[in-house]
């Protein structure tokens, strides 16, 4: 039985605490956040101890197994570093850190006190990403060239409206897109160059606009969109290939469409029915199990700080107007 611990009560601590409850091989034995009310109200609603502090809880609790850290960016470092100092394996969400030290720091830690650390990338437990993955892998467009995603909705809002500081979130290009930067890296490898065009200095009108290009070192071009300028959150992807089309768009009925090239039929459109189970559930459960075999998961700390080198190299083309070549021994970071 893992005893779990979630910090941040807020949307994404919401959604970690409930995937813990769902789980049979877990007690969720805290909630933390400053914000004692918040804390208590989601406490309730999982069966768990409200606290205002990390400390009070570890006084209280004792040895606990696995902390979630559902907190703003720049406090990942914070917290993951008294989960670890405690014994205590970590999930921490994502963006791992804002900065590329800090991330490289906080893997080195964990490996230091022997706590396994996991990050949030829970697109790669999306159905629909997980099955279009394995038509690629089974090379039912062929040799994928070009690539168009779009992920986005209305300016997020938080504690302390946080995420308008682009100093602490990096804006949606760190945050948010970042996932289909991880995604894309998962499918088709590394990432060459990085060119990218941004709203940015519109951010703290609760307006932001990213298009990024990526080069990778298969050949394959993408085109990854990202919006905190819409009402409505969707998310939306094409795979070309020399033989055939993957789409899928969240704001229609139909879950996923592959097509293919046929020179006696045309193309045809084959739906693709996506599994039903909750992908942050998923993403939790596979954590635990990872813990519990000493196994590595789908997506790795070092996964995690690659997705950031994307995310951070397309910041730097944004504030210099130039494309970016991807280095794997250094990637400049932009902390503008």
């Amino acid at each position: 039985m893992f005893k779990t611990l979630v910090i941040g009560a807020g949307t994404m601590g919401s959604v970690h605490a409930h995937a813990y409850k769902k789980l049979t091989n877990v007690e969720l034995v805290g909630v933390v956040d400053r914000n004692y009310p918040k804390a208590m109200e989601l406490a309730e609603q999982v069966g768990a101890k409200a606290f205002r502090t990390y400390d009070e809880a570890v006084a209280s609790i004792g040895k606990i197994d696995v902390v979630s850290i559902c907190l703003p960016t720049p406090l990942h470092k914070e917290y993951l570093m008294k989960a670890a100092d405690q014994g205590s394996h970590v999930v921490c969400e994502k963006p791992l850190a804002r900065t590329l030290a800090d991330a490289k720091e906080m893997i080195a830690y964990c490996e230091e006190k022997d706590v396994k650390l996991f990050v949030g990338h829970v697109v790669r437990f999306f159905p629909e990403y997980i099955r279009t993955k394995q038509l690629l892998d089974m090379d039912k467009i062929g040799s994928p060239a070009v690539v168009r995603t779009t992920r986005g909705g209305g300016f997020p809002s938080a504690s302390n409206d946080w995420y308008a500081d682009f100093n602490s979130s990096g804006g949606l290009v760190l945050d948010m897109i970042i996932h289909d930067f991880d995604y894309l890296r998962w499918c088709f490898g590394e990432v060459k160059r990085v060119y990218a065009k941004s709203s940015k200095s519109r951010v703290y009108s609760r307006i932001e606009y990213a298009l990024v290009t990526l080069r990778f070192k298969s050949g394959v071009i993408a085109h990854v969109e990202g919006t905190w300028a819409h009402q409505n959150f969707t998310t939306k992807f094409e795979i070309s290939g020399t033989n055939g089309i993957i789409e899928f768009d969240s704001s229609k009925v139909e879950p996923i469409v592959t097509g293919r090239n046929s020179s006696s039929t045309g193309g045809v459109a084959v739906p693709e029915s996506p599994l039903k189970d909750n992908p942050y559930f998923m993403e939790i459960q596979h954590f635990l199990h990872c813990i519990e075999k000493d196994e590595h998961p789908i997506v790795t700390a070092e996964d995690a700080v690659k997705a950031m080198e994307i995310s951070l190299a397309a910041l730097e083309s944004i504030a210099t107007g130039k494309p970016v070549v991807l280095n794997e021994e250094k990637v400049k970071e932009v902390i503008r």
